[in-house]
C-alpha cells in the first residue's frame, strides 16, 4: 500500500507542479495577453470604422450612379421621342409627296404613285433603322436624290418643260436601287 501512496503522492506533486507552472506563466504573461486583448479591440475598431467609411462611400457612388443613369435615361427618351416626331415628319412628307405626284400626273394609273411613295418609305426605313453612321448617311443621299428627282420630274412636267409622260429619273432611280 505505500507504494501505492507513494505513486499518488508523486502523481499529485506533478499535478500541483504542473498547475503552479500555469499560473507563473499566466502571471508573467498576464500583461501581454492584456496587450493583445486590446490590440484586437482597436483592430476590430479600426476594421469597424473603414468598413463603415467604405459602405458611405460605396453608397455615394451608387447615388451618384443612379442619378446620372436617371440623367442619361431621360435623355434617351427625350431622344427617342423627338426621333419619333421626327419620323412622323418624314412620313407626313412622304404622303404629301405621293398627293403632289398624283396631282402632277393625273393620267398616271394610281399603283405608280403608290410605288414611288414606297419606294421612298423603304429609303427612310433603310436610313432611319441603319446602325453605321456613314451607312445612316449614304442612304440619307439616297432618299434626297429620290425626292429630288421626285421634285423635278414634277416640276418639268408641270412646267411643260418635259414631254414625257412618266416621272423618268425617279422612276429610273427605283429600277437601279
Amino acid at each position: 500500500m505505500g507504494r501505492i501512496r507513494k505513486w499518488l503522492a508523486d502523481w499529485i506533486e506533478v499535478f500541483y507542479s504542473a498547475k503552479e507552472k500555469n499560473l507563473q506563466w499566466q502571471s508573467a504573461n498576464q500583461q501581454l495577453k492584456a496587450d493583445l486583448r486590446q490590440r484586437q479591440a482597436l483592430a476590430e475598431q479600426a476594421l469597424a470604422a473603414e468598413l463603415k467609411k467604405k459602405s458611405v462611400q460605396l453608397e455615394h457612388n451608387i447615388a451618384l450612379l443612379k442619378t446620372k443613369s436617371a440623367a442619361e435615361l431621360s435623355m434617351f427618351k427625350t431622344r427617342c421621342r423627338q426621333d419619333v416626331e421626327d419620323y412622323k415628319q418624314y412620313l407626313a412628307s412622304l404622303d404629301k409627296l405621293k398627293q403632289s405626284i398624283r396631282n402632277s400626273y393625273t393620267h398616271l394609273p394610281e399603283s405608280v404613285a403608290f410605288t414611288i411613295h414606297h419606294h421612298a418609305k423603304y429609303l427612310l426605313h433603310k436610313m432611319w433603322e441603319a446602325e453605321d453612321f456613314e451607312e445612316k448617311m449614304r442612304h440619307e443621299m439616297q432618299l434626297i436624290q429620290f425626292m429630288t428627282a421626285v421634285h423635278e420630274d414634277a416640276r418639268q412636267y408641270l412646267e411643260g418643260a418635259s414631254a414625257e409622260h412618266l416621272p423618268q429619273k425617279t422612276l429610273s432611280l427605283i429600277q437601279r436601287q
